[in-house]
C-alpha cells in the first residue's frame, strides 16, 4: 500500500501506470484521481497546442490548394502584363535571345525596349522567358483583347518603319531587312531594302511574302517604329 505523504493521511491508494502519464494516483475513498509526474493543465495545454498546430497545417494546405486552382486560370499574357516595366529576357524559336524593358504585352505579342531599338516578339515564337514577375494582370479592355499580331504589324506598315525580321528557321545572326508593305490575315509582304535607307523603288530588291507563323521577332529602328 501507498500513503499520501503530502496530506499525511493513511488512506490507502493504488497506482496505475498509463502511457500519457508516468503514474496516475487513485484515491479510492474520495473517488478522485491526479497525476504525480504530469499535471492535468499541462496535459490539456499540450493537447491544445497540437490541435492548433494541426489547424494551422490544414489552413496552409487549403491556401496552397486555392493558389493552385487560381493559377490554373492564369494566362501567359496576364503574367507578362504583371511584368510591365521590368527588364526581362526572351529566347525565340530561331535561337536568338532578346533582353530589354517590357513595354507592351498584347493578346498575341510583346514589345521589348532595347537601348537603340524595339523588338516585337509573337508569343507563339517564344521558347522561354526570364525575369517575369509572379503578378498576373488580366486585360480589362475588350478592344485590346481583339488586337492581335496582325494589328501591330499594320501599324508598322502604316508608319513605313524600317524593320529586321527574324524567321523561325533562319540564321540567328542575320535577318530580313526591309519595310512591311501589306499585312494580310496570316501573312505579310516585306519589301527587301538595304539595311540603311528608306523604301524607294530603286532600293527594293524583291518583295517576300512571309507567313505570320514563321515570324520569330521583328526589330524596328527607334522608339517610334515599335
Amino acid at each position: 500500500m501507498l500513503f499520501d505523504a503530502i496530506e499525511g493521511s493513511l488512506i490507502p491508494k493504488a497506482s496505475v501506470c498509463l502511457d500519457a502519464v508516468v503514474c496516475l494516483w487513485i484515491d479510492r475513498c474520495a473517488s478522485r484521481a491526479y497525476a504525480g509526474a504530469m499535471r492535468w493543465d499541462a496535459l490539456f495545454e499540450d493537447m491544445e497546442a497540437q490541435l492548433a498546430a494541426r489547424r494551422q497545417l490544414d489552413f496552409e494546405a487549403e491556401v496552397a490548394e486555392r493558389a493552385r486552382v487560381d493559377s490554373a486560370g492564369v494566362e501567359l499574357a496576364d503574367r507578362l502584363r504583371g511584368s510591365l516595366g521590368l527588364s526581362i529576357r526572351v529566347r525565340v524559336c530561331s535561337g536568338a535571345a532578346f533582353e530589354g524593358t517590357l513595354s507592351h504585352a498584347g493578346s498575341e505579342a510583346l514589345v521589348l525596349d532595347e537601348p537603340q531599338h524595339q523588338v516585337l516578339v509573337p508569343y507563339a515564337a517564344a521558347v522561354h522567358y526570364g525575369g517575369l514577375s509572379r503578378l498576373a494582370v488580366p486585360e480589362p479592355s475588350k478592344v485590346r483583347q481583339r488586337l492581335g499580331l496582325a494589328s501591330a504589324l499594320r501599324g508598322l506598315a502604316r508608319d513605313r518603319a524600317r524593320v529586321t525580321i527574324l524567321v523561325s528557321r533562319g540564321p540567328v545572326e542575320s535577318g530580313l531587312h526591309g519595310v512591311i508593305d501589306t499585312v494580310g490575315r496570316d501573312f505579310l509582304d516585306l519589301a527587301l531594302t538595304p539595311a540603311v535607307g528608306d523604301r524607294r523603288p530603286g532600293n527594293v530588291r524583291q518583295v517576300l511574302s512571309i507567313p505570320l507563323a514563321a515570324v520569330a521577332a521583328i526589330r524596328s529602328v527607334g522608339a517610334g517604329g515599335g
